[in-house]
Order: structure tokens, then sequence, then C-alpha cells
């Protein structure tokens, strides 16, 4: 198990579609990645809009990963290929139920000569209204200037 994490560089990318439209977003962070045998585990922390933070801890496994969000937005999301999923995302303006159908999970983790890519495609009920289809693709690749 490695004892010191990788300073790595985050990007975060999310494409939802809604009644025909794709609606994208992209987060880019600093991070640190603690590669282990049977698992990696990414932090990192996120500025939103208002300015407010929010950590990040996203664990993957070979089939599966979860995404722990803390600070003005809380969320314990777990992926599990062929699984449904259930969840509450607590939001300053009131909690909104997740229901979360993983479709499938790719990991490629980060090694001296790629970079690590984890991709999930999934689909999500918010409050029992009608699905949605997301993708999601994280891109880790090693900070310039660190070991």
């Amino acid at each position: 198990m490695e004892k010191r994490p990788k300073q790595v560089a985050v990007e975060l990318k999310t494409a939802i579609e809604d009644n025909g439209q794709k609606e994208y977003n992209t987060v880019r962070e600093s991070g640190q990645l603690y590669q282990q045998t049977n698992m990696d585990v990414l932090t990192y922390t996120e500025t939103a809009g208002d300015g407010s933070q929010i950590s990040n801890m996203i664990t993957i496994h070979a089939n599966k990963a979860s995404v722990k969000r803390t600070g003005p937005v809380q969320m314990h999301q777990t992926f599990h290929e062929q699984k449904l999923s259930e969840n509450v995302f607590q939001h300053p303006h009131g909690n909104i139920h997740m229901e979360t159908f993983t479709d499938s999970i790719d990991y490629r983790p980060l090694t001296a000569r790629q970079n690590g890519v984890l991709a999930i495609d999934y689909t999500v009920r918010l409050n029992g209204q009608e699905e949605r289809e997301h993708e999601l693709t994280l891109t880790i690749r090693p900070k310039e200037g660190s070991q």
C-alpha cells in the first residue's frame, strides 16, 4: 500500500441528457490520489460558484465506485455496475432523493505511462421524476512538478 499520496490534477466532466437536451459541466481541481492494492482513493476540494468549499472523496474498486461530498452540499453516492442505489442529496435549498442505476463502470488506474480515467454511465431519477441519463468521466493526471 502506498503511504504517501500522489499530487494530481483532477478533471471531472459530466453530461446529463434531459428531454433531448444535453447539459455539460466540467470541474478542474488539484487533489491527492492514494493507490492501494485493491482500490484507489481520490480526494480534492471543489470551490462552488458562491466560493464555498465542497470536499470530495472518490473510492474506486474494479466494478464499483463511491462519491462522498461534504460541505454546503452533502451526499454519498455508490455506483455498482448493473445495480440500483439510493441516496439523499442534501442541498442548502432542500433534500433531493436520488435513485441511481449504474449501466457501466470502466476504470483505468493512473500509472507512470498513462493518465487514470474513470468512466461511469448511469441513469438518475430525482424525487421520483423521470429518469435522466448521465455520463461521468474523471481524468486523473500527475500534477506537474510533483512525484
